[in-house]
């Protein structure tokens, strides 16, 4: 019987005690300098992921090889695995500076290369850096529909930090101003909770053997 295997089937790879899938979250960082404010952004999530047990994965644009990236050649080994990890996570944090009211070329050569369908069911937050406050409408206006074009479950309210908010320290870390920080602290929960919320949705019913089944009268 259907159910049957059904019932008895083990919990697949990466799913809880509850059936839902163990998030795992891409950090994909758009910038062309390192170090950057933006990374330093992603650094921050990262931070804040670390109790809460998803698995975290890390893709920086810049790292990857130039000419088959500007190319869009889909089949060079890199760029493949580039695109599989974006496949393959079940959330994607994206952070990019602004230049000239847009996100980084680096970012939109990588955006091109995905399937059309390559956030779909996933749950997106878009990160941004730059020297304005006058720029912070590019997550909205150049990034968002982006990001919706590729099928994104949802994309996420995004953050915006001017440079005097994200202070690079000379020892190689970092310092996220209060307002910036609790509104990472927010945007981090209510990505954890999306991805929880979407689960308990999506993941099928799993029938109760009857000699499990308890009763009383």
């Amino acid at each position: 019987m259907a159910a049957q295997q059904n019932a008895s089937m083990p919990l697949a790879r990466g799913d809880d005690e509850r059936g839902f899938s163990k998030m795992s979250i891409l950090l994909l960082d758009g910038s062309p300098s390192n170090p950057s404010r933006s990374a330093a952004l992603l650094d921050a999530v990262a931070e804040r992921l670390g109790g809460r047990g998803p698995l975290i994965e890390r893709l920086r644009i810049r790292e990857l090889p130039a000419q088959p990236l500007l190319l869009a050649d889909g089949s060079n080994r890199a760029i493949r695995a580039a695109i599989d990890l974006v496949l393959d996570v079940s959330a994607v944090v994206i952070a990019t500076p602004v230049y000239k009211a847009a996100y980084s070329g680096l970012l939109k050569v990588f955006l091109d290369l995905l399937p059309q369908t390559a956030l779909r069911s996933k749950a997106v937050l878009p990160l941004a850096t730059g020297g304005s406050p006058h720029h912070m409408l590019a997550l909205d206006y150049a990034l968002r529909p982006v990001l919706q074009s590729l099928s994104a479950r949802q994309v996420l309210p995004g953050i915006y930090a001017i440079e005097s908010q994200v202070t690079l320290l000379p020892e190689g870390g970092h310092h996220v101003g209060a307002d910036v920080a609790s509104r990472l602290d927010d945007a981090v929960a209510n990505l954890v909770f999306e991805h929880h919320r979407s689960a308990a949705v999506l993941t099928p019913f799993r029938p109760v053997p009857f000699e499990q089944v308890r009763c009383s009268v």
